[in-house]
């Protein structure tokens, strides 16, 4: 297919959809009105109480929850009155809502770990109002023999999140109101797209392969706009991301448990006693503390899945949780701890030499050596699937794969953003560097090739959604200039897959968000090498 395509915008409108910064916020409807909420935490154990937080412009509505797994199935509905207007700060998406709380209902103890989806709808002045929220049940810590735990990625939720005005990539903060905010607030509702979507909404990575020349463009953003969705909703969220996985790994027969990031920072023995721990989709937000959970649950033995990519930066989490810290491209002007006795806890990229912990040391691969592939002008007619250089392993066991073959072209697995490592090819096989950061013993299995930039030759610089600002972070960080040499340098990336043993454990760490993706289009190859990775990690 080589068409774009047409959601009805106009050429003005298909700008604004890429370029404009379009967020949700208490009173954007006016005399339509509206229904928003959010609960007081991401992820609640069995027996806990959960409180939610409704700002209504009408008094009336309906609640429904449902467990959103193999199946939706209905687990509370109530008929609620009493709801009311609440004031909102213009800055809520870095301080919070400050909102009261509305109602009280508690995780019964027979309600299994899972996501549990929220559903308000009320009658307005103009037809029906609806809101949705997303939040997660929990295990209780214990031996959980035969049992996955998946790891939602509620960091990289919360960065993304456009509720508000601001998340760490646009904003409504600094002296002018156009900043990204470094600080972001958990207490607010997820934007539209983060909870629910339709199952044709696009994904990131393009459907099309445009001739080229032609004009480069931005499907997922067009229909975001065209729809009335966050323009992030493809970015981030349980709708997008975590939710294919989780849905297709109960409906193959996979015991899954599910908790998030959040968990692993303040309470990481949540990952003791089970054999299988997974993380998939978009997962780049990560504190000091995630990854310390993590190598000491590898370290003692456990085995680590990662369908993920884009594992970056960095955060801090401040105010008992409720406040994510993230200063990124500025870090080393404004983070105060950059120039504290003690730099490591920068919020910065991980390979940055003052936080000292390269990414690859966890999982094997990091972001700085892979990220964009398969959409705007970053190999938009590159491959979809992993080029595949190890066969023999066993993960790729019944897929009749050979060398040089694509793994997950079918269901396109390659894409939006992808991990790799520096890496040389030696008799045909690629190894990573001895600079890489590569643990000891990992194996490449698969490579493909990503980049920092859109091409300059393909896509006017004024048109290009990613501008230069990743290239050079990357640039002045690894080689500390972020001149157009350094940039030619950095440029160049790639996505791969590789496992490596570490203490008593193992990884397998297949670097791409849209992993999840192939899973979601019944691309066979990839649910076979996924059904081979779970079931020797849940055995062994």
């Amino acid at each position: 297919m080589t068409r774009f395509p047409d959601f009805g915008l106009t050429a003005a409108q298909q700008r604004e959809a890429v370029f404009g910064h379009r967020y949700e916020r208490a009173g954007m409807h006016g005399q339509r009105g509206e229904i928003w909420c959010y609960t007081d935490a991401i992820a609640y154990p069995p027996g806990a109480n959960v409180r939610l937080y409704v700002c209504s412009s009408v008094e009336a509505y309906r609640l429904q929850i449902v467990r959103d797994g193999a199946s939706a199935r209905p687990i509370l509905e109530r008929e609620i009155r009493g709801a009311r207007w609440q004031d909102t700060p213009e800055q809520c998406s870095v301080t919070g809502c400050g909102w009261t709380p509305s109602l009280e209902f508690r995780v019964a103890e027979d309600w299994p770990s899972g996501a549990y989806r929220i559903t308000l709808t009320a009658q307005g002045t103009e037809g029906e109002l609806s809101t949705h929220h997303v939040f997660i049940v929990r295990p209780l810590a214990g031996a959980k023999a035969h049992r996955i735990l998946q790891v939602a990625a509620s960091a990289t939720w919360t960065a993304y999140n456009t509720w508000g005005g601001s998340n760490h990539y646009q904003g409504i903060t600094g002296p002018k109101h156009n900043e990204y905010a470094t600080t972001v607030s958990l207490e607010r509702p997820w934007c539209r797209g983060f909870a629910l979507l339709p199952e044709d909404a696009p994904r990131v990575p393009l459907e099309v392969s445009p001739p080229p020349g032609a004009g480069v463009r931005y499907p997922h953003l067009e229909w975001a706009l065209a729809n009335d969705y966050s323009n992030k909703y493809a970015s981030a969220g349980w709708a997008s991301y975590d939710r294919h996985f989780l849905r297709w790994a109960e409906r193959a027969g996979f015991a899954v448990d599910l908790a998030s990031q959040h968990e692993l920072h303040f309470n990481p023995d949540i990952l003791d006693g089970y054999p299988c721990v997974v993380f998939v989709g978009h997962d780049e937000y990560w504190t000091w503390e995630m990854r310390d959970a993590v190598d000491h649950y590898i370290e003692r033995g456990g085995h680590v899945a990662r369908f993920a990519g884009n594992f970056m930066w960095q955060i801090r989490l401040e105010r008992a949780g409720k406040a994510q810290v993230c200063y990124k491209y500025r870090a080393r002007a404004e983070d105060p701890v950059y120039r504290s006795a003690d730099p490591s806890r920068t919020t910065s990229c991980w390979e940055a030499p003052e936080t000292g912990r390269p990414g690859a040391s966890t999982f094997g691969l990091n972001a700085t050596r892979g990220l964009y592939a398969g959409w705007g002008g970053c190999a938009p007619r590159g491959v979809r699937g992993f080029p595949v250089y190890r066969p023999e392993h066993w993960a790729f066991a019944g897929t009749g794969l050979c060398y040089g073959d694509l793994l997950g072209a079918q269901g396109h697995a390659f894409g939006y953003e992808v991990d790799g490592l520096d890496y040389v090819i030696r008799g045909g096989l690629p190894e990573p560097t001895e600079t890489s950061g590569a643990p000891p013993g990992l194996e490449i299995l698969a490579l493909g090739m990503s980049s920092l930039q859109e091409e300059r030759t393909a896509v006017p610089i004024d048109d290009r959604f990613l501008s230069d600002d990743d290239a050079k972070y990357v640039a002045e960080v690894l080689l500390g200039d972020n001149g157009e040499r350094a940039l030619a340098r950095v440029k160049r990336g790639a996505g791969m897959i590789v496992s490596f043993a570490r203490g008593r454990g193992e990884v397998f760490h297949a670097g791409s968000c849209e992993w999840v993706g192939a899973l979601l289009r019944g691309d066979p190859m990839v649910e076979r090498v996924t059904r081979n990775v779970l079931t020797s990690y849940l055995q062994r």
